[in-house]
């Protein structure tokens, strides 16, 4: 039997100092009563639960996202990371990746969590313009964020950006401009978001009101495309749809599980996870509320809200669409249970938004401009 890639370790810290408008996680405002010291404990014993399921696999990387994961005791990532490492093996140098704000407060802490075994981390600056903080809702300005960018590169040895674009009123030569400032704090990852109005978001109600109009499609390509060009001539490859890094180690392993299809496993308030066993390829969902989590890991071990063992087909179009999203693309026999017929694959290769691959398939850059419209016609 060939063995399983490694796995990944999703870790799910909902709290956050500040909900931002735009934002549709699963998110809470932060608890300063027991309730965050009682998720860490769960955290720890459904990671436990989950080992028993999964069974010894190596270990790619623990991710510590939300939420705001700079929030937490530097001690309960220690015993995280700990506990992940010595329930399963990891595979080389373990990447240990830390999502975090720029405000002061969490950058004083980048030490801390270096030493808890964090070595990437994950900086959402959205912008460095004051008055698109403002609009994005963000609780700091643009000096705080080159602040904790210097602060992250002397503490981590691999440092990723956040930035978001296709803000109301916003040029390709201004984010031109603000993408080329980012770049030289000196981070090798950089994942430049596009703007969406998510449903039930304060920018969803906001755009409703017509307080204000987003971007259209010509614009929101503009600056897609300004997003590739000033990046690539920075000697960043755009191996992902909406990532970027330099250079093959730059980039990030965790995300890398999602999008090549193997196994993770999801532990904390609404964390996803995918686990192959022996009845197949198994979806995990973990209770949302964090009271509610807590109880499910002390009732029945792991924090599962539901469980459902994926159809053949299903897989496959989760397949397709992850695996679309980066360069390599996906393999053709990897989604066989599509049945896609080969007059649709060609039509596409001909409108030039797949490329011309008999083993794989991949966007060209134009399928990644209408990923959305290709992934649908390839999994209809």
């Amino acid at each position: 039997m060939t063995p399983l890639p490694p796995l990944g370790v999703y870790v799910h810290w909902p709290y956050c100092a500040r909900i931002c408008p735009y934002c549709d996680f699963n998110v809470f405002r932060v608890r300063r009563e027991a309730e965050p010291a009682a998720l860490a404990r769960a955290i720890l014993a459904d990671l436990e639960a989950q080992a028993a399921i999964t069974g010894p696999r190596a270990l790619a990387s623990v991710f510590f996202g939300g939420g705001t994961p700079s929030l937490m005791d530097p001690a309960w990532a220690a015993e995280i990371v700990e506990t992940a490492r010595r329930l399963w093996t990891p595979a080389g140098v373990l990447e240990v990746t830390l999502e975090a704000n720029p405000t002061d407060a969490e950058a004083d802490r980048f030490a801390a969590f270096a030493d808890a075994g964090v070595n990437r981390l994950s900086l959402g600056l959205q912008s460095l313009d004051d008055e698109a903080l403002a609009f994005l809702g963000r609780n700091h300005d643009a000096a705080a964020a080159v602040r904790a960018a210097e602060k992250a590169r002397a503490a981590f040895p691999r440092l990723s950006i956040d930035m978001i674009y296709a803000r109301p009123g916003q040029t390709p030569a201004a984010w031109a401009a603000e993408l080329e400032t980012a770049v030289a704090l000196g981070a090798e990852h950089v994942s430049p978001y596009q703007l969406t109005i998510e449903a039930g978001t304060a920018f969803d109600r906001a755009v409703r009101r017509r307080t204000f109009v987003p971007p259209d499609e010509e614009l929101g390509a503009a600056l897609f495309d300004t997003t590739q060009s000033v990046l690539e001539a920075a000697g960043f490859e755009a191996y992902e749809v909406s990532n970027h890094a330099r250079g093959e180690a730059a980039r990030s392993r965790h995300n890398l599980v999602y999008w090549q299809g193997h196994d993770y496993v999801g532990a904390g308030p609404g964390a996803h996870g995918r686990i192959v066993t022996a009845e197949g390829r198994v979806a995990t969902l973990a209770a949302a509320k964090p009271a509610d989590y807590i109880a499910t890991v002390a009732e029945r071990g792991a924090g599962f809200a539901s469980r459902e063992v994926l159809t053949a087909r299903e897989a496959a179009e989760e397949r397709i669409l992850l695996g679309l999203r980066i360069a390599e693309g996906v393999a053709r026999e990897e989604v066989a249970a599509l049945d896609i017929p080969a007059e649709t694959i060609a039509g596409l290769i001909g409108l030039g938004l797949l490329a011309d691959d008999p083993a794989r398939l991949r966007a060209t850059p134009a399928g990644r401009l209408v990923l959305d419209r290709l992934t649908a016609e390839l999994a209809a």
